[in-house]
């Protein structure tokens, strides 16, 4: 696979940070917290939780960087990034979400989140030399 390392890299550690502030009480985790209807309590996450996020956020960043390939430009990683963080990822969150009649505020911040998670890394890949 002839993918940016060290964009790949950094685009990991941009969506992981967009995540802790994106769920954080400071944003949108009180909303989540609710809409979810998990217990406040039990709502922190463990170290494995990070972990297992960390390794998932990472190989979403090695599969877009592959999927643009090489040499992208800003344009194709805007472009890219939405295209997946909308019409695949928000629209199957929709999908599922509907079935399992979880609410709307719910799908937009999960949604949101993933779509502006993967506006980052298209924009951080196309603007790495």
């Amino acid at each position: 696979m002839d993918i940016n390392l060290w964009g790949v890299v950094t685009a990991t550690v941009a969506s992981f940070a967009l995540g802790g502030l994106w769920y954080s009480k400071l944003l949108l985790g009180n909303i989540w917290i609710r809409e979810t209807g998990i217990d406040e309590a039990e709502a922190g996450p463990g170290a494995k939780v990070f972990g297992l996020t960390f390794v998932y956020t990472l190989i979403t960043a090695i599969a877009l960087s592959w999927l643009l390939g090489p040499y992208p430009n800003i344009i194709e990683g805007i472009r890219t990034g939405l295209v997946v963080g909308v019409g695949f990822v928000a629209c199957s969150f929709g999908v599922n979400y509907q079935f399992s009649q979880k609410s709307g505020k719910l799908l937009a911040i999960d949604s949101g989140y993933h779509i502006a998670q993967f506006l980052i890394m298209g924009i951080i890949l196309g603007l790495w030399p």
